[in-house]
Formats: C-alpha cells, sequence, structure tokens
C-alpha cells in the first residue's frame, strides 16, 4: 500500500480531528448560515468604514435583494455577476442570489471591459438570464460600451463604494477624489437599478427561500488557464460547504466566538471563502474595500480586535512595514491564516516575532477546490515554508506529471486531490475538465510539491507556466497571446521577477522581439509606453508588465520553444 493510500499525515493532525460524517454537508449554503440570522440577530456582522451592520439587517438586505432579482424574472440557475470590491452590497447580493435560487460569480473589478464582455457572455452562453451588480464608475467606464453585445445580460444593478456611507460623506468623497464616480445611463433592453435608491426602497424584507439542494450549482468562479481564455469553476452547494466544516474544524472554529478581519477580495475565491465563514460562524468581519490602506487596517484591528486574520503573503509583509502595526497589541489574535501564494520562510518568522509564536498558519488550495485541501495544523507542530497536511474526508496523492504514476516520497510530483469540496467541472469547457479531473475523480491541480516522511507537502514548482503578482495568478500564455496583437510586436515572453518590495510576489517582466514588418523610429521608450499602454487596455491590471526588455531575438530551444529557463537564469 503506498504512502498516500494509507495516509501517512493522519500521525501529524491535531488530536481534535477526524473524519466526519458527509451528512454534515448535505445541505446547501443559504440553510447552513440560518442559524446565524436567528441566534445573533443583533450581532454585528459587518463593519465597513465606520458603519456596522446586523445578521438582522443583512437578513433583510439579502431578503429585498432576492425579491428584486424574483421580480425582474430571474429564476433558479439563473447568473448574477458582482463586479465590486470588498462591500457591504458583495455580501448581500451573495446571500440574496442563493435566495433566490441563483448561481453568483465573482467578477474582478480589475478587469478591462473586453474581459468583462468575455465573462457575462460565457456565463449567459447556456441561455441562462444573467444580472451584473457593478459600481457606478465601471458602468460608465465599461459596461456602457459592452452591454448591447450581451444579449443575456438582463439586469444591471449600481452602487458606489460608498453607498453605505453617510450622504456627507459620499459627496465629499466624490469631490475629494477617494470615490471613484461614473454616470449611470439608460441600457437599451436592459433594466437598470440603483441598489440604495431602489433595491433597498421598492422591495420587501420578507422573502421565501427558493428550494436548492446540495447538488445545485452554488458559484460560477472564473480562474485562468496556461491557454485559451478564463475557465468558469462549477462549485456546488455541497462543494462550499464541505469545504467551510472542514476548514473550521480543522482549526476549532466555534460559533458566535470570533472576529474575523481579512483583506481577500470577495471576487477572488480566497475572500468569498473567508467572508463565507464569517457568516455560517456568526462572526463579526470588518470589511476591507482597500487593503494597501493599512492605517485603516490598523484602526480595524483597535477597534475590532479580530481573533482571526486572512490575507494574502504580501499583505502582512505591508503590514510588518506600518509603524502603527506595530505597536498594537496582538495578543487576541489567535490565527493568522495565509494563502494564495507563497509567505518566503524568513518573512513569517520576522511576522511571527511581532505577532506570536505559532499563531501564523499557512493554507493551500485553488479555486477548483472551493479552494482549501491543506492546512498546517492549529495547535500542532507547524513547518514554515510547507502548505501543511492533507484534510481529514479527502485523497491526495502527488504523480508524476508525465506519466500519472505516484511518486515516492522526497520526491517531486504534481499534487493531485479527491474529496467533497472537488468542483463539479469547468462551465461549457467539458473536455478542458477531463484534463483537469481525470477519470477517478481525482483533481490535477498543476502545482509539483514534495511530501515529507511526516505528510507535510512543500511546493516547489508549478507545473503551469504562471506567476504569483500579490495573490492573483497570472498566466504568461494567456497574456503573451494579447500582447502580440500589438502592432510591434513578433514574439513576446514573460517571466516573473522577484519582487523586492513585497516579498512572496512577482514582477511581470516582457521580452518583446520586434515584428520585421513594422516600421521601428528607435524610440524605445516611446514604444514600451504604447505597449503598456496596450497592455492596459486589454489586460487585467496586474498582468500588465511592469519591466519590458526590448531584445534581438527570442532564444528557443533546440525544438523551437521559447526557452524561458534561459531568460530566468538570466535575470535572477
Amino acid at each position: 500500500m503506498s504512502k498516500y493510500n494509507e495516509k501517512i499525515w493522519k500521525n501529524s493532525w491535531d488530536k481534535h480531528i477526524a473524519e466526519l460524517d458527509p451528512n454534515m454537508w448535505e445541505t446547501t449554503f443559504s440553510a447552513a448560515i440560518r442559524q446565524s440570522f436567528e441566534e445573533v440577530p443583533d450581532k454585528i456582522a459587518l463593519a465597513y468604514l465606520g458603519i456596522e451592520i446586523t445578521f438582522k439587517e443583512l437578513d433583510n438586505y439579502s431578503n429585498q435583494f432576492a425579491n428584486m432579482l424574483v421580480e425582474n424574472g430571474f429564476k433558479k440557475g439563473d447568473i448574477v455577476g458582482v463586479d465590486l470590491p470588498n462591500t457591504p452590497e458583495y455580501v448581500i447580493a451573495l446571500i440574496g442570489s442563493h435566495k433566490a435560487g441563483c448561481i453568483l460569480s465573482g467578477v474582478s473589478p480589475l478587469l478591462s471591459a473586453v474581459q468583462i464582455e468575455y465573462q457575462l457572455s460565457d456565463l449567459g452562453s447556456s441561455g441562462k438570464n444573467v444580472a451584473l451588480l457593478t459600481l457606478d464608475a465601471i458602468f460608465a467606464g465599461h459596461i456602457t460600451k459592452i452591454a448591447s453585445k450581451i444579449p443575456q445580460l438582463k439586469l444591471v444593478i449600481t452602487t458606489s463604494v460608498a453607498g453605505f456611507l453617510p450622504k456627507i460623506k459620499q459627496v465629499l468623497g466624490k469631490l475629494l477624489g477617494k470615490v471613484p464616480k461614473g454616470k449611470v445611463t439608460p441600457l437599451e433592453g436592459k433594466t437598470v437599478l440603483d441598489f440604495h435608491k431602489e433595491v433597498l426602497v421598492n422591495y420587501s424584507t420578507e422573502f421565501q427561500q427558493i428550494d436548492l439542494t446540495p447538488d445545485d450549482l452554488a458559484f460560477i468562479q472564473y480562474t485562468g488557464g496556461t491557454t485559451g481564455l478564463p475557465k468558469g469553476a462549477m462549485l456546488t452547494h455541497r462543494n462550499s460547504v464541505s469545504d467551510l466544516i472542514i476548514f473550521q474544524k480543522w482549526l476549532n472554529w466555534e460559533r458566535g466566538k470570533g472576529v474575523l478581519l481579512s483583506g481577500f477580495p470577495f471576487f477572488h475565491i480566497a475572500g468569498l471563502f473567508t467572508c463565507q465563514n464569517g457568516i455560517y460562524l456568526g462572526w463579526t468581519q470588518c470589511v476591507i474595500p482597500n487593503p494597501r490602506d493599512t492605517d485603516h487596517i490598523c484602526k480595524d484591528i483597535t477597534k475590532y480586535k479580530p481573533s482571526v486574520l486572512a490575507n494574502v503573503p504580501s499583505l502582512y509583509q505591508m503590514l510588518l512595514q506600518n509603524p502603527n502595526f506595530k505597536k498594537l497589541d496582538h495578543s487576541i489574535l489567535e490565527n493568522i491564516v495565509s494563502a494564495a501564494s507563497p509567505f518566503p520562510e524568513e518573512s513569517q518568522k520576522e511576522f511571527e516575532k511581532l505577532v506570536g509564536k505559532g499563531k501564523l498558519i499557512e493554507a493551500y488550495g485553488m479555486t477548483e477546490t472551493s479552494p482549501l485541501t491543506t492546512c498546517n495544523p492549529s495547535r500542532g507542530k507547524k513547518k514554515l515554508g510547507t502548505i501543511g497536511l492533507p484534510f481529514n474526508n479527502e485523497e491526495l496523492k502527488l504523480v508524476n506529471p508525465n506519466t500519472g504514476d505516484e511518486v515516492t516520497l522526497g520526491e517531486a510530483g504534481e499534487i493531485c486531490v479527491k474529496g467533497p469540496m472537488v468542483m463539479k467541472g469547468y462551465y461549457n469547457k467539458p473536455e478542458e475538465t477531463k484534463i483537469a479531473l481525470d477519470s477517478n475523480g481525482y483533481m490535477h491541480t498543476g502545482d509539483v510539491g514534495i511530501m515529507d516522511e511526516e505528510g507535510y507537502i512543500r511546493i516547489v514548482d508549478r507545473t503551469k507556466d504562471m506567476m504569483s503578482v500579490g495573490g492573483f495568478k497570472v498566466y504568461s500564455t494567456k497574456v503573451e497571446d494579447t500582447l502580440t496583437k500589438h502592432p510591434a510586436i513578433g514574439m513576446v515572453a514573460l517571466i516573473g521577477l522577484n519582487n523586492p518590495d513585497r516579498p512572496g510576489s512577482e514582477i511581470v517582466k516582457a521580452f518583446v522581439q520586434l515584428d520585421l514588418e513594422y516600421e521601428y523610429d528607435g524610440n524605445e521608450e516611446a514604444l514600451k509606453e504604447s505597449i503598456i499602454a496596450f497592455a492596459k487596455e486589454k489586460c487585467a491590471a496586474y498582468e500588465v508588465p511592469k519591466v519590458i526588455e526590448i531584445v534581438k531575438e527570442i532564444p528557443l530551444t533546440s525544438v523551437g520553444k521559447i526557452d524561458k529557463k534561459f531568460l530566468r537564469k538570466n535575470n535572477e
């Protein structure tokens, strides 16, 4: 029997960890969170820029959102895209969409108009109605340009990052340029509603939950690919609830006994999952619209005294550089969860010196696994620089990515996971699904790891050619395909450079070989500016190269592939 079948990692689990009864997640997210609304209605659910929303208010607001969807013709299985930073409106839409039987899809506010159009068109390609909740600034800048091209987009709801703030703060924020703004105008053939002036005014706070099953889709979360266009991972209610319960039991979190602060964006699976945990557990959570504003985070820590922080490593690095964070009392912090990108071991040690040894917990997952599948123990041995141990109620193995054979302990192999958190498949992409999910139900993650004798896994490489920029995955082939449409570019290769200002994050560098037919005047700086401007129009902000090098020829391997190994070696 292989070490993976023996689950040698069980010996390293905390004593309270055991295999759970799968019946625990034979429910829906809507049903799972009902207890919070009933047991702690007057408790603060969301703290946002000085505004506090109770669980009862959150329940009522989400009922209004659900009524708005139903009265505008949305049925079970229709889709709601949410194109917002972290705001209360996002959480309301999440809960309200599920109450109406709809599927939620996070839409990054960092996407270009072209990228938003692709995602919304893909979501509506099966004939489902699509609604979009977005900022007025995004509406004016992007949605007006693409709405007519998306026939399944029936409903657009607009708001502002200051939507819940007092009127005077909304006006001052816009005047001072702190609040993005944009004019909302009618869209031909679409219904356009204002979240605060119409949804929370014209619709009832009473709603009868639409019948859902654990097999129904809860989310379609998009994830980039090494080739082609982004794919929508279909996550069922069972997928979502199982991962929540397993993770909460793993960390021994208790209902009603915690305060959560996270800078993970809700449109990203890590932020969505963190937010869901807060709602499910009946915890107060601090909603952070701008994670780069570390002074604001420090103020919320002082006021609400969170017991749990959950962030990408680069944000912890930013907090370490803030003198105010160093002055805070960190004694109340119990767990500091880090995920979404590697956290350099030396940086972890520096962070733990400040917040307390043993509090930092590295976890690992991906969109397709709802998201977490491994984690360091909450009480037992933590191995800094590892992604910890496989969860209970899952199968995990490391395989040779070329042969599919299991590798021995201490040997590098692709991490493959099977369990109740693994997605149903990719939306409208059966062939991509077959590649990711094998016939035995294992998700092939594309990440290469090494497992030690105690079951701890260390990520050592990636089979997918990607970079990590501030926790966001950048897939070089996808961006390269876009950049080659620039008239000057004959060939382009992207690599990631270590970001000295943000350990664990990378800078995207592009090597550009000019098109032979391009009439080049020798002005290199003007050409670089043109390429960057083009990238900003076509790509997400984090995908745009920060460094461009014009080269005579991009090096190729003996078989004619771009030699990225050579490029990386010469840019260390």
